[in-house]
């Protein structure tokens, strides 16, 4: 992978968490509960086709490595929390779970694919 490409693989990452934090909590305070399915289809949406969907996408994939769009989300927006001074302590027993949720599933689809 090219500089330039790395760059704009690790702005492609960037973009998706940015987006979720400016946008998806004042699309629901706005209009509801029916703005959060707005912002999932719009934001999450929007994102994925820059960073994939078209023909030159933002994100390289070179095979060599797999994340996931929900874990760059995750943890864009965990990192965002805590460098604004959120309390990260009371997400660990949460991260351990989705860990150990992560492992447990990619174990049970190891056995039959």
């Amino acid at each position: 992978m090219t500089l330039g490409l790395g760059i704009a693989t690790f702005c492609g990452g960037f973009l998706f968490p940015f987006v979720i934090r400016m946008a998806w909590g004042k699309m629901v305070d706005n209009w509801g509960p029916i703005g959060g399915w707005m912002a999932a289809l719009f934001i999450v949406g929007t994102v994925w086709c820059i960073n994939h969907g078209i023909s030159t996408p933002m994100i390289t994939q070179s095979g060599a490595a797999w994340v996931d769009q929900g874990l760059a989300a995750g943890v864009g927006v965990w990192v965002a929390s805590a460098l604004v001074g959120g309390n990260v302590k009371k997400s660990f027993p949460k991260i351990a779970a989705a860990v150990s949720g992560g492992l447990l599933g990619g174990l049970l689809i190891s056995l039959f694919l």
